[in-house]
């Protein structure tokens, strides 16, 4: 072998050894916390996924032929649901915390120690929304888990998850922290910690510990294609989690802040649009009147920057923050209004369920044809004389859009037919014809102008 050679794999050598010696050792870390995590089971009864099906007469003996004849219905036969998960003991008493989605519909809850003792646990909340469940087991003296503060979590961190994937018990993965603050659709309220540590089915619940040995999230959801692991794991951060914990323990409820507002993310356009130097904050769409941010004074069009002292960097910031704060506190808003920066006190209402919150919602402007429209408000009626007529706030689609329709017009008449609210224009969508152009008169810049509206289009 020449010199050359030697020397060069001498030197790959040094830099496999050096790359190992930076690489964290998990060993310890692990044999510290496992007695704390749990493997859970559940069972329920589930109703039959079909109904029985009536078995072939000739093929039964008379005496089972005539019960079938003379009608007598077979018994439904219900079906055992079973589940997997796991979870993590956060009190030397029994308290246990794991995924809702793990013990959601459950009449029976298994939790199996490191030691392999077994408990039935009592639910004592759960939460939906956040996807939280609070367990307590009838034990004493139990190992328990440290809690991490989530927000000093960083990006490129290294982390760990132990659980059970497809019932492989105490399984342990790792990887780095990708992503904080990651909004997934329809968990407005979970500002999640994006992994790439494998999680797969049976590790949801489970802890997500940092090199100290601290849990800083549940290991909650995957997204995937596949229906396996493809890099992307998301967990619930603990600054979070305990907070719902502390309110299922004590009220057995979770009471979230409400703002009473819809919001969209602030782009580049948007922002030069409303004075800011950069994209950032969350742009309020709608305010509802009767909402904590409509009583306050918070209008659409308010870019909020800063919500309780904290920045907002985008608008999925924002529920989240929201939620923290607990119903009847007062908090100071910083939102941008046409380049001036205001601070408005917003005393903050719990939120309703859904169905409430879709019909406080439902009161604010109305989408038709390609548009969004309101009531016109008193000083503009005035200022412009009208006696009729409906606000355009926004036109995102056709047919608005090839009509040449502007937010700021007023439709007053449409089809021949005069529009004095927007229940008048509701009620004429049905019989707007198809074949032919729709006359529009609009109220543009205190002057009146028709356009044409083709539905066909």
């Amino acid at each position: 072998m020449s010199v050359a050679m030697r020397f060069v794999l001498g030197f790959l050598m040094v830099v496999s050894v050096q790359a190992q010696a930076q690489l964290p050792e998990f060993t310890k870390l692990v044999d510290t916390v496992s007695p704390a995590v749990v493997n859970i089971s559940t069972r329920s009864t589930q109703p039959p996924s079909r109904p029985q099906q009536m078995p072939d007469l000739q093929q039964l003996p008379p005496f089972f032929r005539e019960f079938f004849e003379r009608g007598v219905p077979m018994p439904p036969q219900e079906r055992e649901g079973r589940s997997l998960g796991s979870g993590f003991i956060i009190s030397d008493d029994g308290y246990v915390l794991t995924n809702n989605h793990v013990v959601e519909g459950a009449d029976t809850v298994i939790v199996r120690l490191n030691d392999r003792r077994e408990y039935v646990a009592t639910i004592v909340g759960t939460d939906p929304r956040s996807d939280v469940a609070v367990l307590k087991l009838d034990a004493d003296d139990l190992p328990v888990v440290k809690i991490a503060d989530s927000d000093a979590v960083k990006r490129g961190q290294w982390v760990v998850a132990i659980g059970s994937p497809f019932g492989f018990d105490y399984s342990v993965t790792a990887g780095i922290v990708s992503a904080t603050g990651r909004a997934l659709p329809d968990e407005s309220y979970v500002p999640f910690i994006q992994t790439d540590v494998a999680i797969n089915p049976g590790n949801s619940g489970g802890p997500l510990f940092n090199l100290e040995g601290e849990v800083v999230g549940i290991n909650s959801q995957i997204f995937t294609r596949s229906g396996g692991f493809m890099g992307l794991s998301f967990a619930i951060p603990m600054n979070l989690v305990m907070n719902v914990a502390e309110q299922l323990k004590e009220d057995g409820i979770v009471r979230r802040g409400w703002l009473g507002v819809l919001i969209q993310e602030v782009n580049r356009d948007l922002a030069l649009s409303f004075g800011l130097d950069k994209p950032m904050g969350a742009l309020i769409a709608q305010a509802s009147a009767s909402g904590p941010a409509g009583k306050a004074g918070i209008q659409p069009g308010d870019i909020v920057v800063r919500f309780n002292g904290k920045d907002v960097e985008r608008s999925s910031d924002l529920p989240p923050m929201v939620g923290l704060v607990r119903p009847g506190s007062t908090v100071p808003v910083d939102v941008v209004r046409q380049g001036d920066r205001l601070t408005i006190d917003v005393t903050i209402e719990q939120l309703p369920d859904a169905d409430q919150v879709a019909q406080t919602m439902s009161s604010q402007p109305k989408g038709l044809l390609g548009m969004v429209i309101d009531e016109i408000p008193d000083s503009l009626r005035a200022d412009n004389n009208l006696q009729g007529g409906i606000l355009v706030k926004e036109v995102t689609e056709d047919p608005a859009l090839g009509a040449g329709l502007r937010a700021g017009d007023i439709i007053t008449q449409v089809g021949g037919r005069e529009i004095s609210e927007v229940s008048d224009l509701q009620n004429l969508m049905d019989s707007l014809p198809t074949d032919r152009p729709i006359p529009v008169l609009v109220v543009r810049g205190g002057n009146s102008t028709f356009l044409t509206l083709r539905l066909g289009r």
